[in-house]
This record gives C-alpha cells, structure tokens and sequence, in this order.
C-alpha cells in the first residue's frame, strides 16, 4: 500500500483516546487507531506528522497541521502534545556522577524529579538559543528552555559556573 499524502481538508479525524485517532476521508476511506508522530520532533513543529497504525507501520503523513479543518488541527495537536509532553526544568537541585552516569534531581513545573543520564554527548543537546534537550536512560524527555535564566546552584551543578 502506498503512503497517504493528507495535504489539507480531505479528511477528518475522531480521537479515539489520548494518542489514538481515526482518520475519515471524504472519499469514504477510514483509516482506524491511528497514532500520530511527529517525523522530525525536534525541529519539524507542526509539519509532516506521520500516522502509524497499531503495527507500528506508517499509514499516512500529514504535511501540514495547519492546514487541516480545525476540528481536525485541534485533535492532532492535543494527541501531540500528549504523546510529546517534555517537562519543564526549572532547576537542577543534585548532579552525581559514578561509573561515568550522570544522575539528576531536578525540580520541573510537573514537581520533582530524577533521572540517569548514560551518555552525556549523545542526551544532552544544547542549543544555539539557549534550549537543552536531555534524554534519560529510559528515553524520556526533559527540556531546559534556556539554561542562561536557571539560578546560579543549577549553572553551577550544570557546568556554567560564573
């Protein structure tokens, strides 16, 4: 079967549960319990999300978000933002390292927090703007979004002591 291009407003989406859509075209196609999945999550923002269907094997991409109805944008963009919810750091509180893991106390706007780090230069990315994703060892997600407004006990635990 070949990928489906959703390009805009030929199909509808019902959400099914908190990561799960069905897609209705207006050709009469469905397409059920679809998740979508951001292909570029980092820098690709609202644009080619694909939709896996319960094998994990891609049934379609949306180009654009934006482009479809807003009803259908809206359900999307909450299945997203579910599927990608990233913690907040707000301050680092502990930094331990043994063995060459790092280990992590942080406080994020969802409360406390900790978490190891199995390598720092491939789970710590720093950013040109000042963001920092982080990956733990059970790849979750946590994102600093610009470690230049942290207090000076989390610069200092980070390795910015100035």
């Amino acid at each position: 079967m070949a990928r489906i291009s959703i390009k805009g407003d030929e199909v509808r989406f019902v959400r099914k549960d908190s990561t799960t859509v069905d897609a209705i075209f207006f050709d009469g196609n469905v397409l059920e319990d679809l998740e979508p999945r951001r292909l570029f999550p980092v820098s690709g923002g609202n644009k080619y999300i694909t939709l896996l269907d319960k094998d994990n094997k891609e049934q379609a991409v949306i180009r654009d978000v934006d482009a479809l109805i807003p009803e259908s944008r809206e359900i999307i963009l909450a299945c997203l933002s579910e599927y990608y919810m990233i913690p907040r750091i707000l301050k680092v509180l502990d930094r331990t390292e043994k063995f060459g893991i790092l280990k992590w106390t942080v406080e994020t706007e969802r409360g406390t927090a900790e978490f190891t780090i199995q390598n720092r230069h491939n789970d710590i990315k720093i950013f040109y703007d000042g963001r920092v994703l982080v990956r733990d060892s059970n790849d979750n997600r946590y994102e600093i979004p610009d470690y230049r407004t942290l207090d000076r006990h989390s610069l200092k635990l980070l390795g910015y002591d100035l």
